[in-house]
């Protein structure tokens, strides 16, 4: 097993700039504001042959602020899975009373604790690090900005460890599912609800959630890694650098995700937000599920009011199956991972030439592509490009002629013949080059000769 470390501290000490040091990466959002992280954040870093595993969690403060006391939460459950605790304060602002409750509270867990005296950058670390040496806590002082005294650290800490071996963690074995919708439509809730546990702070305010947060687990034997996302709003209401930032993150997880799942308030139903949502994963091609979220909230009539308007409105997306769930009641949740698992396997079905070119066939068959400029568009002959999402390429004669009613119809056949449900297909058209163009026809002897005995005859004006 590899060694797994928390980062604790108090807010805006530098502990998400000290993540991405240590996984080498930029997944933790970072900005000169207190309170950013809210959740905690798993990731992997390395240093020489020893592999870690990394927590970054919400900044511990004293405030009785209600979001305050689920980030403190989320940073307790984070020490309960650690070997080793890496305790971040900030060297320039000094030992504060945050601090040393901080410290008190942590010897508690009986859990290695190393002393992280951040921004050190520029200081000696014999005049940094004077005042917190009453902490009695093993002491190292780094620059999480600069990159610096991370492998001076890093090094005593993992050799307390016994050696490891070192594993390789193949990524695409596991099905990403991005959970993505409008502030306070219910994602953080439908990831608790299916992980079986409070993973991430699920709260009654819009923008509890500020990155997106990468979940690995199991379920039924299978591998998934769940992506809670922030929510998304219109753009002329972003104001916030921060929320800026979380919006592209939450795009960002739309291309590391196998499966979208688009959740809506049945409250609200469809609104223009979720259409331009439904837009961007549409343009990466993701495979799709629609769930409408607190249906439980609804009488009847309302019911079928809601479904009436999401089949008007949802006649572009038809591949997409539409799950009614409740996340905070557990409802439609098993039927919810049927799709998801259903609309992976289309969406990396590999499917042979011959079995396509059998579909095409009787596609033309049975609806002939139209005649263009008095000739009829052929094709030829269709293979397999690409997954995720399929990609088909036909080849042809004046395909680039081909009207979209008539792309759609091919759609619709390849969807049913090979069952991809839940993923877009892409179809791409090549027609060969003409041999001939650009090539003047030349004439033989014969027909030169025929051409002046034929221009005496011509009347000269």
């Amino acid at each position: 097993m590899l060694p797994t470390i928390s980062i604790i501290g108090r807010p805006n000490v530098g502990k998400s700039t000290f993540f991405n040091a240590l996984t080498k990466t930029r997944d933790a959002l970072v900005a000169d504001e207190s309170g950013l992280t809210r959740d905690r954040k798993f990731g992997r870093g390395s240093v020489g042959d020893r592999d870690y595993w990394v927590i970054d969690t919400g900044g511990i403060g004293i405030d009785d602020d209600v979001i305050v006391s689920h980030i403190t939460q989320q940073a307790l459950l984070a020490i309960e899975e650690s070997d080793a605790i890496f305790f971040v304060v900030d060297g320039r602002a000094g030992l504060t009373p945050v601090d040393e409750k901080l410290a008190q509270q942590i010897r508690k867990f009986n859990i290695p604790v190393y002393l992280v005296i951040n921004k050190s950058e520029g200081i000696q670390a014999e005049i940094i690090s004077a005042e917190f040496l009453g902490l009695g806590l093993e002491t190292y002082t780094i620059s999480a900005a600069h990159r610096s005294g991370i492998y001076e650290l890093m090094e005593p800490v993992l050799a307390s460890f016994p050696d490891s071996e070192k594993i390789e963690i193949d990524k695409d074995n596991r099905i990403k599912v991005a959970i993505l919708g409008r502030p306070n439509v219910g994602k953080s809730t439908l990831v608790n609800r299916i992980l079986g546990y409070e993973r991430v702070i699920a709260f009654d305010k819009p923008g509890t959630t500020r990155d997106s947060i990468f979940i690995p687990f199991e379920r039924e034997g299978k591998s998934y890694t769940l992506i809670d996302t922030a929510g998304v709003r219109r753009r002329a209401k972003v104001h916030e650098t921060i929320e800026k930032f979380s919006v592209i993150k939450a795009l960002q997880a739309i291309e590391s995700a196998n499966v979208v799942v688009m959740l809506l308030d049945a409250n609200e139903g469809m609104t223009d937000q979720d259409a331009n949502l439904l837009g961007n994963v549409l343009d990466s091609g993701r495979a799709l599920i629609i769930a409408v979220n607190k249906w439980d909230d609804l009488d009847a009539s309302k019911r079928e009011q809601v479904r009436y308007n999401l089949n008007r409105k949802l006649h572009f997306i038809d591949f997409a199956t539409t799950h009614f769930i409740s996340a905070l009641h557990g409802k439609g949740i098993q039927t919810l991972f049927k799709s998801i698992n259903s609309a992976w396997l289309a969406a990396n079905k590999e499917t042979s030439t011959s079995k396509l070119n059998y579909i095409l066939e009787a596609a033309i068959s049975k609806h002939e592509p139209p005649i263009v400029r008095g000739r009829r568009i052929k094709l030829r002959y269709i293979h397999q490009a690409g997954t995720n999402p399929p990609l088909f390429i036909i080849h042809g004669n004046q395909v680039s002629s081909l009207s979209g009613t008539y792309k759609r119809y091919l759609i619709n056949v390849l969807r049913e013949q090979l069952q991809l449900k839940g993923t877009p297909i892409h179809l791409s058209f090549k027609q060969g080059d003409n041999p001939f163009a650009g090539r003047k026809t030349s004439l033989t002897p014969r027909q030169r000769k025929k051409k002046v005995r034929l221009m005496k005859h011509v009347k000269k004006k």
